[in-house]
Protein backbone atom coordinates (compact mmCIF):
# COMPACT_ATOMS: atom_id res chain seq x y z
CA UNK A 1 0.00 0.00 0.00
CA UNK A 2 1.37 3.15 -0.95
CA UNK A 3 2.51 5.56 2.65
CA UNK A 4 3.40 8.49 3.03
CA UNK A 5 6.54 8.81 1.29
CA UNK A 6 4.68 7.69 -2.01
CA UNK A 7 1.88 9.78 -2.15
CA UNK A 8 4.26 12.35 -1.32
CA UNK A 9 6.70 11.67 -4.27
CA UNK A 10 3.34 11.74 -6.33
CA UNK A 11 2.31 14.97 -5.31
CA UNK A 12 5.58 16.28 -6.18
CA UNK A 13 5.31 14.49 -9.99
CA UNK A 14 1.90 16.12 -10.85
CA UNK A 15 1.99 19.44 -8.88
CA UNK A 16 3.58 21.14 -11.98
CA UNK A 17 1.45 19.33 -14.45
CA UNK A 18 -1.73 20.14 -12.48
CA UNK A 19 -1.45 23.25 -11.40
CA UNK A 20 -3.53 25.84 -13.26
CA UNK A 21 -4.83 23.54 -16.04
CA UNK A 22 -8.73 23.53 -16.03
CA UNK A 23 -10.11 19.53 -16.45
CA UNK A 24 -11.40 19.53 -19.77
CA UNK A 25 -12.89 16.12 -20.12
CA UNK A 26 -13.47 13.75 -17.23
CA UNK A 27 -14.27 9.99 -17.83
CA UNK A 28 -14.83 7.71 -14.51
CA UNK A 29 -14.52 4.10 -15.70
CA UNK A 30 -15.29 2.17 -12.53
CA UNK A 31 -18.50 3.12 -10.46
CA UNK A 32 -16.51 1.79 -7.10
CA UNK A 33 -14.20 4.78 -7.17
CA UNK A 34 -16.82 7.26 -6.70
CA UNK A 35 -19.76 4.69 -4.10
CA UNK A 36 -22.22 5.50 -3.56
CA UNK A 37 -22.06 8.63 -5.98
CA UNK A 38 -22.80 8.21 -9.19
CA UNK A 39 -19.99 8.31 -11.02
CA UNK A 40 -21.47 9.82 -14.15
CA UNK A 41 -22.53 12.68 -11.90
CA UNK A 42 -19.38 13.08 -10.23
CA UNK A 43 -17.75 13.02 -13.44
CA UNK A 44 -19.95 16.04 -14.81
CA UNK A 45 -18.94 18.23 -11.38
CA UNK A 46 -15.09 17.43 -12.04
CA UNK A 47 -15.27 18.97 -15.92
CA UNK A 48 -14.65 23.03 -16.39
CA UNK A 49 -12.52 22.72 -12.54
CA UNK A 50 -9.35 24.36 -12.77
CA UNK A 51 -6.57 23.06 -9.92
CA UNK A 52 -5.48 25.92 -7.60
CA UNK A 53 -3.14 23.68 -5.51
CA UNK A 54 -2.19 20.00 -4.82
CA UNK A 55 -2.30 19.00 -1.29
CA UNK A 56 -1.19 15.61 1.03
CA UNK A 57 -2.92 15.04 4.23
CA UNK A 58 -1.19 11.45 5.69
CA UNK A 59 -2.08 8.79 2.76
CA UNK A 60 -4.73 11.54 0.98
CA UNK A 61 -3.90 13.21 -1.76
CA UNK A 62 -5.99 16.60 -1.97
CA UNK A 63 -6.45 18.59 -5.16
CA UNK A 64 -8.10 22.29 -4.74
CA UNK A 65 -9.69 23.71 -7.35
CA UNK A 66 -10.13 27.44 -7.74
CA UNK A 67 -13.47 27.63 -6.83
CA UNK A 68 -12.81 26.32 -3.58
CA UNK A 69 -14.32 22.48 -4.06
CA UNK A 70 -11.44 19.55 -3.04
CA UNK A 71 -10.91 16.40 -4.52
CA UNK A 72 -9.94 13.80 -2.09
CA UNK A 73 -7.82 10.95 -3.80
CA UNK A 74 -6.80 7.90 -1.47
CA UNK A 75 -4.78 5.00 -3.69
CA UNK A 76 -5.10 2.69 -1.25
CA UNK A 77 -3.84 -0.45 -2.10
CA UNK A 78 -2.73 -0.78 -5.94
CA UNK A 79 -4.05 2.87 -6.82
CA UNK A 80 -1.13 4.41 -9.76
CA UNK A 81 -1.97 8.43 -10.81
CA UNK A 82 0.18 8.93 -14.07
CA UNK A 83 0.65 11.38 -16.34
CA UNK A 84 0.74 11.13 -20.17
CA UNK A 85 0.32 12.94 -23.89
CA UNK A 86 -3.25 12.27 -24.62
CA UNK A 87 -2.34 10.54 -27.99
CA UNK A 88 0.22 8.09 -25.88
CA UNK A 89 -2.56 5.96 -23.84
CA UNK A 90 -2.79 2.38 -24.87
CA UNK A 91 -6.20 1.61 -26.80
CA UNK A 92 -7.08 -1.39 -23.93
CA UNK A 93 -5.94 -1.38 -19.79
CA UNK A 94 -8.04 -3.53 -17.75
CA UNK A 95 -6.59 -1.51 -14.85
CA UNK A 96 -7.58 1.88 -15.85
CA UNK A 97 -10.75 3.41 -13.71
CA UNK A 98 -10.31 7.17 -14.67
CA UNK A 99 -8.92 9.29 -17.15
CA UNK A 100 -8.86 13.25 -17.02
CA UNK A 101 -8.08 14.81 -20.12
CA UNK A 102 -6.31 18.50 -19.37
CA UNK A 103 -6.68 21.39 -20.89
CA UNK A 104 -2.75 21.31 -22.52
CA UNK A 105 -4.03 18.03 -24.05
CA UNK A 106 -2.40 15.89 -21.51
CA UNK A 107 -3.79 13.14 -19.48
CA UNK A 108 -4.06 11.97 -15.90
CA UNK A 109 -5.24 8.55 -15.87
CA UNK A 110 -6.40 6.34 -12.40
CA UNK A 111 -5.39 2.58 -12.61
CA UNK A 112 -5.92 0.29 -9.60
CA UNK A 113 -5.56 -3.14 -9.95
CA UNK A 114 -7.55 -4.41 -6.97
CA UNK A 115 -10.04 -1.45 -7.34
CA UNK A 116 -9.78 0.11 -3.39
CA UNK A 117 -8.85 3.34 -4.52
CA UNK A 118 -11.72 6.13 -3.56
CA UNK A 119 -12.25 9.52 -5.31
CA UNK A 120 -14.26 11.72 -2.76
CA UNK A 121 -15.75 15.62 -4.33
CA UNK A 122 -16.35 18.04 -1.03
CA UNK A 123 -17.81 21.71 -0.72
CA UNK A 124 -14.92 23.58 1.32
CA UNK A 125 -16.82 23.60 3.93
CA UNK A 126 -16.60 20.16 4.48
CA UNK A 127 -13.07 19.19 4.00
CA UNK A 128 -11.84 20.09 7.48
CA UNK A 129 -13.90 17.82 9.19
CA UNK A 130 -13.67 15.01 6.67
CA UNK A 131 -10.00 14.39 7.28
CA UNK A 132 -9.63 15.79 11.32
CA UNK A 133 -11.93 13.19 11.67
CA UNK A 134 -9.94 10.60 9.88
CA UNK A 135 -6.30 11.68 9.83
CA UNK A 136 -3.55 12.16 12.88
CA UNK A 137 -0.57 14.57 13.45
CA UNK A 138 1.03 14.81 10.00
CA UNK A 139 4.81 13.11 11.23
CA UNK A 140 7.01 15.53 9.11
CA UNK A 141 4.95 18.96 9.92
CA UNK A 142 7.40 21.25 12.30
CA UNK A 143 4.45 21.15 14.91
CA UNK A 144 4.75 17.34 15.09
CA UNK A 145 7.08 17.14 18.13
CA UNK A 146 8.41 14.35 20.43
CA UNK A 147 6.39 15.71 23.17
CA UNK A 148 3.20 15.39 20.84
CA UNK A 149 4.28 11.83 19.71
CA UNK A 150 4.02 11.19 23.26
CA UNK A 151 1.02 12.19 24.31
CA UNK A 152 -0.20 10.27 21.10
CA UNK A 153 1.38 6.59 22.73
CA UNK A 154 0.39 7.56 26.18
CA UNK A 155 -1.70 5.22 27.94
CA UNK A 156 -2.02 3.11 25.25
CA UNK A 157 -1.45 -1.10 26.13
CA UNK A 158 -1.12 -1.94 22.30
CA UNK A 159 2.25 -2.78 20.88
CA UNK A 160 4.05 0.31 19.31
CA UNK A 161 3.99 -0.57 15.61
CA UNK A 162 0.01 -0.96 16.39
CA UNK A 163 0.08 2.37 17.70
CA UNK A 164 2.42 3.51 14.90
CA UNK A 165 -0.18 1.93 12.22
CA UNK A 166 -3.13 3.83 13.55
CA UNK A 167 -4.29 6.92 10.70
CA UNK A 168 -6.08 8.55 13.54
CA UNK A 169 -2.94 9.21 15.95
CA UNK A 170 -0.38 8.96 13.15
CA UNK A 171 -1.19 10.41 9.68
CA UNK A 172 0.82 8.17 6.56
CA UNK A 173 2.71 5.49 8.67
CA UNK A 174 2.32 2.51 7.31
CA UNK A 175 3.51 -1.36 7.32
CA UNK A 176 6.92 -0.56 6.06
CA UNK A 177 8.24 2.65 7.26
CA UNK A 178 6.60 1.59 11.00
CA UNK A 179 9.34 -1.19 10.91
CA UNK A 180 12.03 0.76 9.77
CA UNK A 181 11.54 3.58 12.08
CA UNK A 182 11.27 1.10 14.85
CA UNK A 183 14.47 -0.47 13.90
CA UNK A 184 15.78 3.24 13.47
CA UNK A 185 15.00 3.43 17.22
CA UNK A 186 15.97 0.40 18.37
CA UNK A 187 12.21 -0.27 19.70
CA UNK A 188 11.14 -4.06 19.53
CA UNK A 189 7.53 -4.02 17.54
CA UNK A 190 5.59 -5.87 20.48
CA UNK A 191 6.26 -3.56 23.02
CA UNK A 192 3.19 -1.81 24.63
CA UNK A 193 3.15 2.04 23.19
CA UNK A 194 2.17 3.51 26.57
CA UNK A 195 5.29 1.88 28.44
CA UNK A 196 8.16 3.77 26.46
CA UNK A 197 10.87 6.18 28.23
CA UNK A 198 10.96 9.58 27.74
CA UNK A 199 14.24 8.82 25.77
CA UNK A 200 12.48 6.14 23.54
CA UNK A 201 10.07 8.06 22.74
CA UNK A 202 12.39 10.76 21.29
CA UNK A 203 14.61 8.05 19.51
CA UNK A 204 11.33 6.88 17.93
CA UNK A 205 9.99 10.65 17.21
CA UNK A 206 13.70 10.47 15.09
CA UNK A 207 12.96 7.12 13.81
CA UNK A 208 9.79 8.20 12.19
CA UNK A 209 10.50 11.00 10.81
CA UNK A 210 14.35 9.82 9.30
CA UNK A 211 12.75 6.78 7.72
CA UNK A 212 9.92 8.77 6.08
CA UNK A 213 12.33 11.35 4.63
CA UNK A 214 14.68 8.83 3.44
CA UNK A 215 11.54 7.60 1.41
CA UNK A 216 10.70 10.15 -0.14
CA UNK A 217 14.70 11.45 -0.77
CA UNK A 218 14.23 7.65 -2.91
CA UNK A 219 10.96 8.52 -4.60
CA UNK A 220 8.92 5.75 -2.75
CA UNK A 221 9.37 2.00 -2.74
CA UNK A 222 8.24 -0.21 -5.60
CA UNK A 223 7.12 -3.79 -4.22
CA UNK A 224 4.55 -4.53 -6.70
CA UNK A 225 2.16 -1.97 -8.21
CA UNK A 226 3.73 1.37 -6.70
CA UNK A 227 4.88 3.53 -9.83
CA UNK A 228 5.37 6.95 -10.00
CA UNK A 229 3.24 9.60 -12.32
CA UNK A 230 5.82 9.18 -15.19
CA UNK A 231 6.08 5.53 -14.81
CA UNK A 232 9.26 4.90 -13.10
CA UNK A 233 10.03 2.74 -10.00
CA UNK A 234 10.89 4.43 -6.63
CA UNK A 235 14.02 3.21 -4.92
CA UNK A 236 13.43 2.90 -1.30
CA UNK A 237 13.36 -0.73 -1.63
CA UNK A 238 16.82 -1.35 -2.17
CA UNK A 239 17.77 0.36 1.26
CA UNK A 240 15.47 -1.15 3.72
CA UNK A 241 16.73 -1.70 6.79
CA UNK A 242 14.34 -4.65 7.94
CA UNK A 243 11.42 -4.61 5.93
CA UNK A 244 11.42 -7.96 4.04
CA UNK A 245 14.83 -8.88 5.20
CA UNK A 246 14.05 -12.18 6.58
CA UNK A 247 17.32 -13.83 7.94
CA UNK A 248 19.48 -11.42 6.16
CA UNK A 249 22.12 -9.84 8.68
CA UNK A 250 20.98 -6.74 10.50
CA UNK A 251 23.16 -3.78 9.15
CA UNK A 252 23.90 -2.62 12.74
CA UNK A 253 24.86 -6.09 14.71
CA UNK A 254 24.86 -8.79 12.19
CA UNK A 255 21.97 -10.46 13.75
CA UNK A 256 19.75 -12.32 11.25
CA UNK A 257 16.65 -10.41 11.40
CA UNK A 258 13.14 -11.95 12.20
CA UNK A 259 9.75 -11.99 10.85
CA UNK A 260 6.82 -11.80 13.44
CA UNK A 261 3.21 -10.94 13.33
CA UNK A 262 2.08 -7.89 14.47
CA UNK A 263 -1.75 -6.02 14.50
CA UNK A 264 -2.12 -8.82 12.13
CA UNK A 265 0.73 -7.23 9.50
CA UNK A 266 4.09 -8.93 8.63
CA UNK A 267 6.65 -7.48 10.93
CA UNK A 268 10.58 -7.34 10.33
CA UNK A 269 12.96 -6.95 13.20
CA UNK A 270 16.23 -7.41 14.70
CA UNK A 271 16.08 -9.43 18.06
CA UNK A 272 19.16 -8.53 19.31
CA UNK A 273 19.43 -4.68 18.62
CA UNK A 274 15.59 -4.01 19.14
CA UNK A 275 14.42 -4.67 22.61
Amino acid sequence: MPELPEVETVRRQLEPKLLGRRLERVEIQDPRLTRPFDPAGVAADLEGERVAALDRRGKYLIVRFESGRVLLIHLRMTGQLLHANGDSLPAEDAHRRAVVRLDDGSDVVYRDVRRFGTWLLVEPEEIGTYLDDRVGHEPLARAFTSKRLGEALAGRQAPVKAALLDQRRLAGVGNIYADEALWRAGIHPRRPAGELAPAEIAALHRGVRAALRAGITRQGATLSDYRQPDGASGRMQDEFKVYGRGGEPCDRCGTPIEKTRVAGRGTWYCPSCQY
